[in-house]
């Protein structure tokens, strides 16, 4: 059994989609949902999913608190969606090459610290880009350089606003995230 831990901070819609899409598969699941934030909608969602739902602290994860409780649960693959702190040394060095995350442009464009979500769209569309997309890279110890395992694109129209672009960028995320997440773990 490959076992996926998710690390999400706010609504976990990816989180959900994950979860419903390998809740099929004998051979893989999501073992665990954590979150950095004690009300983050992700921790609500884990327990109507029946999935164990957990919240820590900075502290907590900069210690080995968190490490030890993923690797006492045979973790396989940790997943970030919509995570936004940086990851620390030690969770990397425990699970090297195995942690993920998804970005919400085509990078090496906006990215690093403070680029995630609504702000990436209001930057591609401030620029005139004609395409944006998702990227899913390996995580190391800064924010969106890991190298990159996967990209989709979608166009950029003139007349978008945030929300437009924040839609088919979503809809790129839903689609793949899984696919990708599954043929790592089952390569």
């Amino acid at each position: 059994m490959k076992k996926i831990a998710i690390f999400a901070s706010g609504s976990g819609t990816n989180a959900e989609n994950i979860v419903n899409y390998f809740s099929d598969y004998e051979n893989i699941q999501v073992e665990i949902i954590l979150s950095n934030k004690k009300n983050a909608t992700v921790l609500e969602k884990a327990k109507k999913l029946n999935i164990e739902a957990v919240f820590f602290t900075k502290e907590e994860l900069k210690s080995d608190e968190i490490t030890k409780l993923l690797l006492d649960k045979d973790i396989n693959l940790i997943v970030l969606a919509g995570f936004l702190w940086l990851v620390p040394k030690n969770l990397i060095q425990a699970f090297p090459d195995r942690i993920i995350n998804i970005h919400p442009a085509l990078l090496p464009k906006y990215g690093g610290k403070g680029m995630y979500g609504d702000r990436v769209h209001k930057e591609v569309i401030k620029n005139g880009e004609k395409e944006s997309g998702i990227t899913i890279h390996y995580v190391n110890e800064r924010y969106d350089e890991g190298s990159i395992i996967f990209q989709a694109k979608c166009d950029v129209y003139e007349t978008d606003n945030v929300d437009d672009l924040a839609q088919r960028v979503h809809e790129l995320e839903y689609q793949y995230y899984p696919e990708v997440i599954k043929k790592i773990l089952t390569e």
